[in-house]
């Protein structure tokens, strides 16, 4: 799941020079169609050729690119082909200990993951997995530098839009009129006239993992995934369960539900999580001024947001901006401050600027909705959509009542798909009873975006898997943050397989600190001291690009 523009986080960048595209949705149980394992099987892609990447990030830490072609329709391998940006960093272990490709995926659906094959760099990973393995990133089909790349129209995503509450505000008919836009404009766009939008689904990019682990060489992957990566994981085990060797599945997708189902539970979740930061701001009020108590920041912001929704500040920031540019720290701890200092600037001195570089929209830059843009792609077609506006209204009125937090924000990001001009297909039924290697499964127990239930069905349906719970933290896809229980026990499972002993019952197999809550002046030396590519800078550079993966 993402915010509307590119989600900030307060971590520092060491390396210049990469730019990425924008968490997570879920599909309904059914079965996948007969045919998608014989068309998976016909088509051998081309060899790789590797060469040096474009990215300055990538170039600094020893990654090689390649472009891997596949075709547009899999039932059609002969037909029309687009490429998918691959990244390796190759391992530096000897051969004798070396453990195969690891691919990861940050999230989504329309998260850039060509920079994470450097996982492979440094200390980052506890323990050998980071030298024994060949670290692969990769752009998802439409995704970033694969090519083409989905793009409809970014001013969508722009500053001072129609309040997004239409119960309080008569803005339905204008939201509706301004999604079905966005709808048509991708059904015009460049990857559109080749069939893209036909073929992006969950289904689509696992046919793509496969072609991939082929042209690699390999009979088996290892894979990394996170939010959104872990349904590709999930569906990818299901369907090529002897391809599978170690996979670290964080924040998982939960099966049972559709991605209508998905948004509806994340605005009941980050209704919690936004609760726990006014919380915090309460805590800390002697640096923010924001209120004493939890329920006096909240009245706060809620009537911050009326008054921006009646005249934007600075004709800019309207109350949907403002929502967006504290959704951030309704997703993780990490972003906390800066997100503090901005709302602070605004609520008591007026300064509105912070807030909208926050919200960091930009609706003038050509393929600045590349993320969002793949993502509905995928949403609105992996699963049938409500064909009615009646219903949406009525659910969406419903759960604000309880959640106003995000729920129009979230019902309004996926308005598109009421008009959605691609067929919704047939999702595929996840199971793990045919898995024979360990998984790893990582959660916070209060994880907003792909809420931790859906973990603990995961579990349910892999035996062979074994779940790592964040006890209390409200941080999604959080793992290889620097708390030692959970990263030390991933390094354990991806040196030698091990994974914690699986408990009897409907729970976790290993209780770990949730990553920590950031204290204000702590928070202001530690980015000071971050400023080289050492593995704490390697951390924050890792974090802020699966902030941004983070679609909605």
């Amino acid at each position: 799941m993402k915010r509307w523009g590119a989600i900030a986080t307060s971590v520092t960048i060491a390396v210049a020079g990469l730019s990425t595209t924008t968490g997570a949705t879920a599909a309904p149980a059914q079965h996948a169609p007969r045919t998608s394992h014989a068309a998976v099987a016909s088509y051998t892609p081309p060899p790789l050729v590797w060469g040096d990447c474009e990215s300055a990030t990538l170039q600094a830490y020893g990654s090689q690119c390649a472009d891997l072609v596949v075709p547009v329709d899999y039932r059609k391998p002969h037909g029309r082909k687009i490429t998918l940006a691959v990244s390796r960093l190759k391992h530096s272990s000897p051969d004798a200990d070396y453990q195969g490709v690891m691919l990861v995926n940050p999230g989504g659906p329309g998260g850039s993951g060509l920079v994470y094959s450097i996982f492979g760099q440094g200390d980052f990973v506890p323990g050998d997995g980071d030298t024994t393995y060949d670290w692969i990133g990769f752009d998802p089909r439409g995704v970033g530098s694969s090519r083409p790349a989905l793009t409809c129209d970014p001013s969508f995503y722009g500053y001072d839009r129609p309040p997004f509450d239409v119960n309080r505000y008569p803005t339905a008919r204008t939201w509706l009129r301004r999604s079905a836009h966005y709808a048509r404009a991708c059904g015009h766009s460049a990857a559109a006239r080749i069939g893209l939008l036909d073929h992006i689904k969950t289904t689509d990019n696992v046919k793509d993992m496969e072609s991939l682990r082929k042209a690699l060489g390999q009979r088996k992957i290892n894979f990394y995934g996170f939010s959104y990566g872990t349904e590709l994981g999930q569906v990818y085990a299901t369907l090529h369960p002897n391809r599978v060797r170690r996979f670290v599945l964080d924040s998982n997708v939960d099966p049972r539900r559709s991605p209508y189902q998905a948004n509806l539970d994340q605005d009941r979740a980050f209704q919690r999580t936004i609760n726990v930061y006014f919380g915090w701001l309460a805590d800390h009020d002697s640096v923010y001024h924001l209120g004493t108590t939890r329920r006096e920041v909240a009245r706060g912001f809620y009537a911050e947001r009326r008054k921006l929704d009646r005249h934007a500040a600075g004709g800019i920031v309207g109350g949907d901006e403002l929502t967006d540019a504290l959704l951030g720290a309704a997703y993780y701890v990490y972003g906390w401050v800066d997100t503090a200092e901005a709302y602070a600037a605004l609520m008591n001195d007026g300064d509105y600027q912070p807030i909208a570089d926050l919200y960091g929209a930009t609706p003038d830059v050509p393929g600045s909705d590349n993320g969002n843009a793949v993502y509905l792609a995928t949403t609105c077609t992996d699963a049938p959509w409500p064909s009615s506006w009646k219903r949406i209204k009525r659910d969406n009125t419903r759960v604000a009542r309880k959640a106003p937090f995000l729920t129009w924000d979230n019902a309004w990001f996926n308005g598109p798909c009421l008009f959605w001009p691609a067929k919704a297909g047939t999702p595929v039924h996840v199971t793990g009873r045919h898995v024979k290697s360990p998984i790893l499964l990582i959660d916070e127990t209060l994880d907003p975006a792909t809420p931790y239930a859906g973990s603990l069905e995961v579990r349910r349906r892999f035996p062979t898997a074994s779940l790592i719970e964040g006890v209390g933290g409200t941080t999604h896809a959080g793992s290889l943050s620097g708390v030692a229980c959970t990263d030390n026990a991933i390094g354990r499972y991806l040196s030698d397989g091990t994974v914690p002993a699986r408990k009897p019952g409907n729970r976790s197999d290993l209780r770990c600190p949730p990553v920590p809550k950031p204290e204000p002046e702590a928070a202001a030396k530690a980015q000071a001291k971050t400023a080289g590519p050492d593995a704490a800078s390697l951390r924050d550079l890792v974090r802020r690009q699966l902030a941004q993966a983070q679609v909605r």
